[in-house]
């Protein structure tokens, strides 16, 4: 068993106008994943306009309160109510940092990874240093240190990675590149 944290991600595609009854299921599932020892966290990455397929992320602090969430009798009861809310949800596991990344049998290359952290933490840090660094700014350096990160850290890793990682799917698959858009680019210019 794993003494790392666990990251359950399940997609599940919602029943053709069934999504305020399955939001309100959704939200109940987390509350109840809430009261479990080891529960880190969850998310929900909503499905793109023309898509109604939802990303679940559940976060455990080891393989074993995973387990024990997932085969209690609370959760089987809360998955026995979901049903006709959506279609068989398909689950994927993951330990560590790689969870973010897993897409299928293998994780992008690390380089990739690097990139799509930065991309997601760029943009979260310039707004939280715009908002709060007037404030921090007299702090010492650890306690601002330590505000900054207990204030950015759950909200890049439930939001801002999970997200980052779906827009940039396709290019941390290698099914789409740079150069694409530039072949492309280039073909509008020429017409």
């Amino acid at each position: 068993m794993s003494a790392s944290p666990v990251t359950l991600m399940v997609a599940r595609r919602v029943e053709h106008g069934r999504y305020s009854d399955f939001n309100r299921w959704l939200n109940e599932g987390r509350e109840l994943a809430a009261d479990f020892a080891g529960y880190l966290g969850s998310g929900v990455l909503a499905p793109p306009a023309d898509d109604d397929e939802y990303q679940i992320i559940f976060r455990f602090s080891s393989s074993e309160t995973l387990a024990a969430w997932e085969h209690s009798a609370s959760r089987h009861a809360w998955l026995t109510r979901g049903k006709g809310l959506y279609e068989a949800p398909h689950e994927h596991r993951a330990t560590g940092l790689d969870a973010w990344f897993q897409t299928g049998t293998s994780a992008p290359p690390r380089w990739k990874q690097a990139v799509a952290v930065w991309l997601a933490f760029f943009p979260i840090s310039l707004i939280f240093q715009f908002v709060f660094g007037g404030v921090l700014a007299d702090w010492a350096l650890l306690p601002r240190v330590v505000v900054s990160t207990l204030m950015l850290t759950p909200v890049m890793v439930f939001v801002f990675i999970p997200l980052s990682m779906r827009l940039l799917a396709p290019w941390l698959q290698g099914k789409w590149s740079p150069l694409d858009l530039l072949a492309r680019w280039r073909h509008a210019q020429r017409s």
